[in-house]
């Protein structure tokens, strides 16, 4: 498909939607939360214990944690159909209610009452909640603020934003039940239960058919775009490899942070000082790209964070001084900020309603299949190359070439 040179229309205005659609853009801001124990930086707050526990080696739980989330982002495909033929609301429910099981379940994971052994059990466990979790649940999530706010590029950056609130919530209430005495079973199967009588429930004020949110019948779910005609539109892979890029650097950048900054020289104390800064920028990031993309589009946004996200990376090298730090991690966390609001925004808008399920699991798999490779990337530059900086450097070359091939759709309507 070639450049168009039209103007995007304005979108509809975020003030239009119904209580009941700004009731759904919560409801999916908690259903993305609830994909915590699918998530590396959940699964990392029990890591230490659950090791220790179950005599696991940390070689052999890395390589057990990599298969199950390459193999666990294949659950984001039927995910989405199921969505696209029987509806947001059943499909949500039965993964929450999966979910909440298999985190139960695994709390309760000892050797003496292992079905094959602990490192099988651990890694089907492990499997299920990536699959259950990152994937699908961030599927149904995704599915359901797209079908409730519409061309709302504002909602979108609202909906990010209560994502970012509510996981810092959830991580506050984790490590407040670690303070408290409870150990990793305990506030796993917590979680779980969370879950199960708290989250699934929600399910019940989704959609019953498959149907869209609009507010008129002018724009119906058949509208829109196949699968298949996505993944042949150039607009699919500019934003799906744009905003998995992002995935692939800040999942090395986050699991590594310590020692990337060590290279810089800032010692431990400075880690732990300028960590929290990037999330709360991250937070304006939503905000704002939602608010400027009502009036520039979600493709000149996309351009704009990747050029800022490209600056970010090229400068690392050259830091030295805290100034010069703090700097670098608010552009960082603008440009994630804005990412993150751009990945939720684009599929409805671009690719409409027909099969936006399906359109949304790939775009995510693609997200989840970065998230894990991110991490080798970083450890092989460290260990190999001597530095994090050359993969820096490329990071920053293919953000900013992607950038461009963003700015050159920049023209093309954003309702199919």
């Amino acid at each position: 498909m070639g450049v168009v040179a039209e103007v995007e229309p304005r979108p509809a205005r975020a003030g239009l939607l119904s209580v009941r659609q700004w009731a759904l853009v919560g409801v999916a801001a908690l259903a993305m939360v609830a994909t915590l124990p699918g998530r590396t930086h959940g699964l990392g707050l029990i890591t230490e214990p659950l090791l220790a526990d179950l005599h696991i080696g940390r070689e052999d739980f890395a390589a057990l944690n990599l298969w199950a989330t390459l193999l666990g982002a294949l659950f984001c495909l039927p995910c989405g159909w199921l969505i696209d033929r029987l509806g947001i609301r059943p499909v949500f429910l039965s993964i929450v209610l999966l979910l909440g099981g298999v985190v139960v379940v695994m709390s309760r994971l000892s050797a003496e009452y292992a079905i094959f052994s602990v490192g099988v059990d651990l890694f089907l466990l492990v499997l299920l909640t990536r699959g259950f979790g990152q994937s699908a649940l961030s599927v149904v999530s995704l599915t359901t603020v797209g079908r409730a706010a519409q061309r709302s590029a504002l909602a979108m950056g609202v909906y990010a934003c209560l994502v970012s609130v509510y996981f810092m919530a959830a991580f506050m209430l984790v490590r407040g039940a670690f303070h408290q005495g409870y150990d990793w079973r305990e506030v796993w199967a917590g979680i779980g239960w969370a879950l199960i009588c708290g989250i699934a429930p929600l399910a019940l004020l989704t959609p019953a058919a498959r149907q869209a949110m609009t507010m008129t019948d002018q724009e119906r779910p058949a509208d829109g775009q196949t699968l298949g005609q996505a993944l042949r539109d150039p607009t699919f892979w500019v934003f799906a490899v744009g905003t998995s890029l992002y995935g692939l650097i800040t999942s090395g950048v986050s699991l590594f942070n310590e020692s990337i900054l060590a290279e810089r020289h800032f010692n431990r104390d400075m880690f732990l000082t300028v960590t929290p800064v990037a999330p709360l920028v991250g937070l304006a990031g939503n905000l704002m790209a939602g608010w400027l993309a009502e009036r520039w589009g979600l493709a000149r946004i996309l351009t704009a964070a990747l050029l800022l996200l490209s600056a970010s990376l090229c400068a690392f090298r050259w830091i030295s001084t805290e100034t010069e730090l703090y700097l670098y991690v608010v552009a960082y966390g603008l440009a994630g900020g804005m990412v993150t609001t751009v990945f939720f925004g684009a599929w409805p808008r671009y690719f409409g309603q027909r099969q936006l399920g399906r359109i949304q699991g790939a775009a995510q798999m693609l997200t989840v299949l970065a998230s894990a490779v991110g991490p080798l990337l970083f450890a092989a530059s460290k260990e190999r190359l001597g530095s994090y900086v050359p993969l820096f450097f490329a990071g920053a070359a293919l953000s900013a070439f992607l950038a461009a091939c963003a700015w050159l759709i920049r023209g093309r309507n954003e309702a199919p």
